[in-house]
């Protein structure tokens, strides 16, 4: 988790993107965008993909 929020937080400060506008524009809660980009929780797969969708990032989950 701390890899995905590591690159989540990469390219919404790339973009010049705030923590809350991805919240907003993603439809989930700030506390979220802040626990992903800490690499705390454990989020739903679908909040995820809201989230890469609105960064413009490509989502690309392999399960073993």
């Amino acid at each position: 988790m701390k890899e995905i929020g590591e690159m989540i937080k990469q390219r919404r400060v790339k973009l010049g993107i705030t923590q809350l506008i991805l919240a907003q524009l993603a439809g989930v809660g700030i506390n979220t965008v802040v626990a992903i980009e800490r690499g705390e929780g454990n989020p739903r797969l679908k909040t995820l993909e809201a989230i890469a969708d609105t960064l413009g990032m490509k989502l690309d989950l392999k399960l073993k």
